[in-house]
């Protein structure tokens, strides 16, 4: 009863095919599992799966108001328009209207007030997209206009909170800065970001035989959303089966706010009993989701002559929008980077989540991160430019220092391990040619009267860890069939991040067999249920130890076996390259050996499950351990700019970056230069634009502008620390990547604001809020000239 795929081997052949390397394991750069079938156009979708004959679209008629009552609704018309199947509004919900996915303030559909311009008010399902479009735009909504919270400082002064507050304290802060030789205080705007996923929110949901739904939905969150989907339904969660094979990307967007259209066309599939579709135009998905938090940060800190910071207070608020979503997580983590890689003796950090009448914001890439350290980094050089001094001597005064020394415990109390921030610094200094390049700069300024560069090294240290310490857990499960496939489904969502690929390599290498012979399959909640969301840079480190953790089972039972079979100890068994050596006994193929445990009965399919062990953080008093381990990066950007326009250019840009022994160095590596342009396009480009009303004005790509092939650095140089690990028991010693490299970025607008500083007069130090469009270069420079143009100075 054989089945065997591949042809018998000689024993010659294979000990020479064991002792070849193993060429898609760890560590190798193996290309990504779908990228043929993404460049081809044959990777599948949710809007390329086939449709049935008597499937469903719908549109959501969107609030025109920031905050306004309804007064009057009538979906009557709406029934006149051919092809219109149903329509409900917040009264039809069978079960909790609320899809807030922590704490409530999210209605699946308006009811009975509008909170943001884009918020959902009636939903429409039709034969055709258009068709419900229409439909949609026939219902009679009015009105009863009510006061709108539109600005973040207004808003602020006033305490409109969607959370409570929190503060993380160490040391005597105020008490240190009174007795400071300098003093400088002040506040910077950040901007938020639009997530630009290529694929917009969009799901697909069939109804089942038993009153429950599939649903194909690109979510990083497939769990929530069977959570929510069956509250609103009001089914068991096992009614309820979420689909997930990939996302044109995420970035955080789909996090939690994939749910809504979820659960949208889930109501319809059930009220109709046919196929719904609900996919968002790119307008109406810019208009009715959240972005990055904008964040208002303010300080006052006080420093010696070297530069060195004897104490800072910080206060960071976030803009939420109108609800909770994830802000409390998302402020909390921008307090616990608003030291990025300096150690703060005397700190007290305040976080706030403040309300407006926007689209409630969300997950970004970083997760708060980046507008916590923004506003440190803007610290630094302003402290430099007061003393005369390069920022980079300043940087490097305040970093943490080695453990033991006084200077390596954050002001959550988390201690600072195996910090190698110094010699990353240094290596790229000396690599980049930095202190020849700021000395040449120095000398084209002086005499450029027009263009003027600026160039910047600044660093990152991130922590790696959900801050909501249950969502540190992740479960998989591989199946090995009696050919020697593998079969592997994990918790993790693929957005084109390489993750998949990953935790494919990881049981490859667990198995020692080549990776093609592993198919990754849908993510899917029957499969692995109750999975935390994709998200916080842990995908890997989660859903590839729950993976291993399944393969070792299997292996361990398979060992066992043989060891017992062929009466040879344990270690005699050894895995090589897809030949399985059984001591001088038996050598044969992983396949023979398979099928071998198979008709011996031993079981092949195993489910893993992993928790992220040591972290902790006490939300009362502030400290803890929310990080099981830090990520380290450094870059050096130059620019240069046009002091009559305020246009600029990345010149080049030097990357080096920690990612500890890399599982697959060319993901690692995209993932790293992907993360510093879309960071760079946050702080300089993408200007996200609201009217005296509350409606979105850059809601699409003609206004909104992300960076494209030509706003890539001239020089662009990417290089990962080698011959270092992670000393936590982390995947293969690896470390996170997907978010630290974003923050790389802030060298960008640093070295903007350093080509500023060049034409400053009378000490005056620039003030660059972010994103720093040309527009507001422009405006900065002319500030920093105290107020005069380029036409006042001779050319």
């Amino acid at each position: 009863m054989s089945r065997k795929t591949t042809p018998s081997m000689t024993m010659e052949e294979m000990t020479t095919q064991a002792k070849a390397g193993l060429m898609t394991g760890v560590g190798k750069s193996v290309k990504h599992e779908s990228a043929e079938k993404q460049v081809s156009g044959e990777a599948l979708y949710i809007d390329d799966r086939g449709e049935f004959p008597n499937q469903l679209h719908v549109y959501a008629l969107m609030s025109p108001h920031a905050h306004a009552n309804i007064t009057k609704l009538d979906v009557t018309p709406c029934y006149n328009v051919p092809g219109v199947r149903s329509v409900i509004t917040s009264k039809d919900v069978p079960g909790e209207l609320d899809i807030g996915p922590l704490l409530p303030g999210d209605p699946m559909l308006a009811d009975g007030k509008v909170v943001y311009v884009g918020q959902p008010v009636i939903a429409v399902a039709a034969d055709s997209l258009d068709n419900a479009r229409k439909g949609a735009e026939a219902a009679i909504v009015e009105y009863e206009r009510l006061p709108a919270a539109l600005d973040v400082e207004e808003a602020l002064a006033q305490e409109l909170f969607v959370t409570d507050s929190h503060t993380q304290k160490r040391g005597d802060s105020a008490a240190a800065i009174a007795n400071a030789d300098h003093v400088l205080e002040g506040s910077l705007h950040i901007g938020g970001q639009e997530h630009f996923y290529l694929e917009t929110q969009v799901s697909s949901v069939v109804p089942t035989e038993d009153g429950g739904v599939i649903v194909y939905c690109s979510t990083q969150n497939p769990t929530e959303v069977q959570k929510l989907v069956s509250s609103v339904l009001g089914v068991p969660m096992h009614n309820v089966l979420i689909d997930m094979r990939r996302m044109g990307g995420g970035f955080g967007g789909k996090e939690t706010q994939a749910a809504g259209p979820a659960c949208i066309a889930a109501v319809f599939a059930i009220q109709t009993g046919q196929p719904v579709k609900f996919r968002l135009p790119r307008r109406e998905d810019m208009m009715m989701t959240g972005k990055r938090h904008p964040f208002f940060n303010q300080y006052k800190v006080g420093f010696d002559h070297n530069g060195l910071i004897e104490g800072i207070d910080i206060v960071v608020s976030g803009n939420a929008g109108h609800s909770p979503d994830l802000s409390r997580s998302i402020v909390d983590r921008a307090m616990f980077h608003s030291d990025n890689a300096y150690f703060l003796g005397n700190a007290t950090v305040t976080g706030h989540c403040v309300k407006t009448n926007t689209a409630s914001n969300t997950a970004y890439r970083g997760f708060g991160g980046p507008q916590g350290m923004m506003t440190i980094e803007h610290v630094m050089d302003s402290i430099a430019y007061h003393l005369g001094k390069d920022p980079l001597d300043v940087r490097k005064a305040n970093y943490y220092g080695a453990e033991g020394e006084g200077r390596d415990e954050t002001h959550y109390y988390q201690k600072v391990e195996d910090n190698f921030i110094h010699e990353m610094t240094t290596d790229l200094e000396s690599e980049c040619d930095y202190q020849a390049r700021r000395k040449a700069i120095a000398d084209f300024n002086a005499s450029s009267p027009i263009l003027k560069k600026g160039i910047s090294i600044t660093p990152v240290k991130f922590g790696i860890s959900f801050t909501a310490t249950f969502l540190n857990q992740a479960g998989a499960l591989v199946t090995v069939y009696t050919d020697g496939s593998i079969s592997l489904n994990h918790g993790g969502t693929e957005m084109g991040q390489g993750l998949n690929t990953k935790v494919a390599q990881i049981v490859a290498e667990t198995f020692s067999v080549d990776i093609s012979t592993i198919q990754v399959t849908a993510t899917n909640t029957e499969k692995v249920p109750n999975a935390s969301p994709t998200a916080a840079s842990s995908g890997t480190d989660l859903n590839g130890k729950a993976a291993q953790n399944a393969a070792l089972m299997i292996k361990e039972r398979m060992v066992s076996f043989a060891s017992s079979h062929f009466d040879v100890s344990p270690d005699a068994v050894v895995f090589s390259n897809g030949i399985v050596s059984v001591g001088d006994k038996k050598t044969m193929t992983f396949a023979d050996f398979t099928e071998l445990c198979w008709f011996n009965q031993i079981s092949l399919a195993a489910s893993g499950f992993y928790r992220t062990p040591k972290i902790f953080y006490d939300h009362e008093k502030a400290r803890g351990r929310p990080f099981y381990y830090f990520a380290y990066g450094v870059s050096c950007s130059e620019v240069i700019i046009d002091t009559l326009t305020g246009e600029y250019k990345v010149l080049r840009a030097d990357i080096l970056h920690d990612v500890g022994a890399s599982l697959n160095p060319a993901i690692d590596v995209g993932q790293v230069e992907g993360g510093f342009i879309q960071g760079m396009g946050w702080l300089t480009t993408e200007e996200l634009v609201w009217n005296d009303k509350g409606q979105l004005m850059t809601a699409g790509p003609a206004s909104y502008k992300i960076p494209a092939v030509a706003d890539t650095p001239e020089i662009f140089n990417t290089r990962l620390v080698e011959n270092r690990t992670n000393p936590e028991d982390t995947v293969f010693h690896s470390k996170a990547v997907g978010e630290p490299p974003f923050m790389l970025a802030i060298s960008v607008w640093s070295a903007i604001r350093d080509a500023i500083m060049s034409v400053a007069e009378d000490g005056e130090i620039p003030h660059l809020p972010s994103p720093a469009t040309p527009e507001q270069v422009y405006h900065t420079i002319k500030q920093a000239r105290k107020g005069k143009s380029a036409a006042d100075f001779s050319l």
